[in-house]
């Protein structure tokens, strides 16, 4: 049985650093993996050779190089809201968490992943994509989702919740260098993260998702092989 799951990120390339081989892991397997951005990314003019763009074309840019990512990744569906790229803690609540719930009741996700409350890095975007993506799963107005993971971090680890799926990306990792590199207005950043790309480096091997919510269960202690584990 196919199954969809949506995942749920602030810029271009971040499902592509966080996420690229449990898509590309997902679309092998016959399921439906989506993307909802909340930006197009406009403002990362400093990790790249793009300085010279505004930010209206660097936008276009970026979907532009989302869209050859998601061909590598397998992605079927990608939807941007166009919000502000920086400033996603200024949007209003009730409207940003009725957007994401529009995207996750039209598509019927019976998983949803995003950022940990801590955004992974504390990056106010990521962080309010945490928030306004939970809040929609939790509110109530998506009955389709089952379960709700976080991209595994730090915060996380140090709370005492552990991954429930985790992915070697090594084996995987031509795919993935791929899919970086279709972003190439964010080259440096991937350098500063993944190195040169030549090989999976070690520091950052495995893809690892904490299951935060699963059917009114908050933070369920399970070890999983898939997201999709224990679906009905």
């Amino acid at each position: 049985m196919k199954r969809t799951a949506a995942f749920i990120f602030a810029h271009p390339d971040d499902e592509t650093f966080l996420a690229s081989c449990l898509i590309r892991q997902l679309t092998d397997n016959g399921d439906q993996p989506i993307l909802l951005l909340a930006t197009r990314g406009d403002a990362g003019k400093k990790n790249g050779d793009v300085g010279h763009l505004t930010e209206e074309q660097l936008g276009a840019r970026r979907e532009k190089e989302m869209e050859r990512a998601a061909a590598i990744l397998g992605l079927k569906r990608v939807e941007h809201l166009g919000l502000p790229d920086g400033k996603l803690n200024a949007a209003d609540d009730v409207w940003f968490v009725k957007r994401v719930a529009e995207f996750i009741r039209a598509h019927e996700p019976e998983i949803v992943i995003t950022f940990p409350e801590d955004g992974g890095n504390f990056h106010p975007d990521h962080m309010a994509i945490s928030k306004i993506t939970t809040s929609a799963v939790l509110s109530g107005d998506c009955p389709s989702v089952q379960k709700l993971y976080y991209v595994a971090s730090e915060t996380l680890k140090e709370q005492g919740h552990r991954p429930s799926v985790s992915i070697d990306t090594e084996p995987w990792w031509d795919m993935k260098a791929a899919a970086l590199k279709a972003h190439d207005s964010q080259k440096y950043a991937i350098a500063r993260y993944f190195g040169d790309l030549r090989f999976c480096p070690q520091q950052r091997r495995y893809e690892a998702f904490v299951l935060a919510w699963e059917r009114g269960s908050f933070y369920p202690a399970k070890s999983e092989q898939s997201v999709t584990d224990g679906l009905v």
